[in-house]
């Protein structure tokens, strides 16, 4: 699973984890220590914030996707080096996200890439909500803005959005690698993947890759152009992107206040006024909606809206 990974991706190596969540939070403080610096957008998941912390680095925070607040505060890192030991930094990790998953927003991993090389920095990128979903071959931000993936030191991502198993992996080259299956507690103490989560992840990448032995992953339909049938192929992400487009464009139509990138597939709509939203839970139960929905989905919402 592990080797198909790194193929789907395009790096040398991946790592595999049980959890999600612990594949942030235990290798951050792998990758980073006392004489480390890590510079992370405001927004970063939860994850990544306790990764840091556990790491015992000295932590600066960059306004949201802002690439010069960003590149302030790498000079700022470079010029003063380290407060507590008065020397130099040895590591500076910028740490982002593909796709931000409350505010719907993407990186700007082009000018991120252009500042590590200027300066010397590292990258951790967390595509958790982008991988499988973004770019011509579902291989995350990096393929949506047609980056090398070599650029990217620390190619991370989960498997519970477009994989719909469980888990999260961390690639990039051998010798990184290798160094977190030495050194990280989610190798050394977390236990393994279970088979049939492995085999569901396994099935669903080589759908995406084309691996498959099939057309699962792919639908024909019919064009009409100049009086000839051509026939287009068109990948579930490409009718993700599709649908995405539609629902935000309708949702506007409507007044709604949505935010993020039109290009992703997460969709955050602002509420400012909470006391609605029982309201709108009774037009659901009105025109019948709420009866397609599971029990467990049905709570679930009840629940936000409270």
């Amino acid at each position: 699973m592990e080797k198909l990974v790194a193929q789907f991706i395009g790096v040398d190596d991946a790592i595999c984890f049980s959890m999600g969540f612990a594949t942030n939070s235990l290798n951050t403080p792998c990758l980073a220590d006392e004489n480390s610096i890590i510079i992370s957008d405001q927004f970063n998941h939860a994850s990544l914030i306790l990764g840091s912390r556990m790491s015992r680095a000295t932590v600066r925070i960059f306004k949201h996707d802002d690439m010069a607040d960003l590149e302030r505060l790498i000079r700022n890192a470079i010029v003063y080096g380290n407060p507590k030991t008065k020397k130099p930094f040895t590591k500076i990790l910028i740490i982002v996200e593909g796709i931000y998953s409350m505010e719907g927003s993407i990186c700007n991993l082009p000018a991120i890439i252009a500042l590590k090389k200027k300066y010397g920095a590292y990258i951790y990128l967390d595509e958790a909500h982008s991988i499988g979903a973004m770019g011509p071959r579902g291989r995350g931000i990096v393929d949506y803005w047609g980056c090398d993936p070599h650029d990217v030191d620390i190619l991370m991502g989960t498997f519970t959005k477009s994989f719909s198993a469980a888990g999260g992996y961390i690639a990039g080259n051998k010798q990184l690698i290798n160094y977190i299956r030495a050194n990280s507690a989610a190798t050394i103490y977390a236990l393994p993947m279970s088979p049939p989560v492995a085999q569901q992840i396994i099935s669903s990448m080589k759908i995406m890759m084309g691996l498959d032995g099939s057309n699962d992953g792919k639908r024909y339909m019919r064009v009409i152009l100049l009086c000839q049938y051509v026939y287009v192929r068109e990948m579930r992400r490409q009718n993700l992107r599709r649908n995405t487009h539609y629902f935000r464009k309708h949702l506007k139509r409507m007044g709604c206040i949505v935010c993020g990138s039109d290009d992703s597939p997460i969709v955050p709509i602002m509420l400012y006024y909470p006391t609605k939203c029982g309201f709108g839970i009774e037009i659901l139960n009105r025109k019948k909606i709420l009866k397609y929905l599971s029990t467990a989905e049905k709570n679930v919402m009840n629940f936000s809206f409270l």
